[in-house]
C-alpha cells in the first residue's frame, strides 16, 4: 500500500540535482498563502497613492452605477471640467473629475493598468513626486484640451454643446504617468518606448481630433517634462554610475 502524502508536500527534487534545483524546491515548500498576502500588503504599501486613488474610483463608480439616470447626469456634469464647470467651480472640478469614470464597468480595466502603470511609477519616484507629476498632468492636459475647444467654439468648428459636455476621468493622469516612465526605461530600450507611445497617442489625434486625444498626448508630454522629479536626475554628485567612469591606465 502507497504512502500517504500531505496535501500540501512539494515534490523532492531528483538525487544528484544541482544546488540550484534544491533551492527552487525549498522556495518551493516554503511558499504559503500567507507568504501571497504578505506580499500583496508590502506591494499595497510601497504605492499607497495608487491603491487609496482606486479606492475611491471602487466607491463613486458604485455611486454611478447605482444612481437613476437623471442623477447620474446632473452629478458627472457637476464634477466635470467643461467650459461652464471651469469658468464657475474650477479647483472643485480640476480635483473631482479625477475621482469619477463614466462607465462603471471599466473599473476592472482601470485596475489592471493602475497595477501595471501607476505603481510602478509610484515606487519609482516615491508618492509625492509621482502625485505632482500625475497632477500636472491632469490638470494640463484639461486646460490644454478645453483651451482647444474654446477656440473651436469662438470660430464656429465646434459645436457650442462642448461647453457642457462631461469631462472626467483617470486617462489624462495614467498618459502622464507612461510618459515619466520613459526614464524608467533601460537604455537601449528607452528609445523605442518613447517612440511606441508617442506614434500611438499622436496617431489617435491625428486620426480623431477630438479634445480628448489632444489631452492624452498632452498628458505624455507633461510627464516627459518631469524628468527633474526621477532618480536619475536627483542623484547625488559624485555619485557616478560605473559604466561612466573613466577606467583607469594600466601605464
Amino acid at each position: 500500500m502507497a504512502p500517504e502524502t500531505s496535501p500540501t508536500a512539494r515534490p523532492e527534487p531528483p538525487a544528484g540535482a544541482g544546488p540550484w534545483a534544491r533551492a527552487a524546491a525549498g522556495r518551493l515548500r516554503r511558499a504559503t498563502a500567507r507568504d501571497a498576502g504578505r506580499l500583496a500588503v508590502r506591494w499595497v504599501r510601497s504605492s499607497p497613492g495608487t491603491h487609496i486613488w482606486l479606492l475611491i474610483l471602487a466607491v463613486t463608480s458604485s455611486i454611478v452605477a447605482a444612481a437613476p439616470r437623471h442623477t447620474r447626469w446632473h452629478l458627472l456634469h457637476h464634477v466635470s471640467t467643461n467650459l461652464v464647470e471651469l469658468h464657475q467651480h474650477p479647483l472643485r472640478v480640476l480635483v473631482a473629475s479625477a475621482l469619477w469614470i463614466e462607465t462603471p464597468s471599466g473599473l476592472l480595466t482601470y485596475g489592471v493598468l493602475f497595477e501595471l502603470v501607476h505603481a510602478p511609477a509610484e515606487r519609482w519616484l516615491g508618492t509625492w513626486r509621482w502625485l505632482f507629476t500625475v497632477a500636472s498632468a491632469h490638470i494640463g492636459a484639461t486646460l490644454i484640451s478645453q483651451k482647444a475647444v474654446f477656440f473651436g467654439i469662438r470660430d464656429d468648428r465646434l459645436s457650442p454643446a462642448l461647453a457642457h459636455t462631461v469631462d472626467i476621468g483617470v486617462s489624462y493622469g495614467l498618459a502622464g504617468a507612461l510618459g515619466v516612465l520613459t526614464y524608467r526605461i533601460p537604455w537601449p530600450w528607452r528609445l523605442p518606448y518613447l517612440a511606441l507611445v508617442l506614434v500611438y497617442f499622436g496617431g489617435r489625434l491625428a486620426a480623431d481630433r477630438t479634445f480628448t486625444n489632444l489631452g492624452h498626448l498632452a498628458s505624455v508630454l507633461i510627464g516627459l517634462t518631469c524628468y527633474a522629479l526621477t532618480p536619475q536626475f536627483r542623484q547625488p554628485a559624485g555619485r557616478v554610475p560605473a559604466r561612466y567612469r573613466p577606467r583607469r591606465s594600466t601605464r
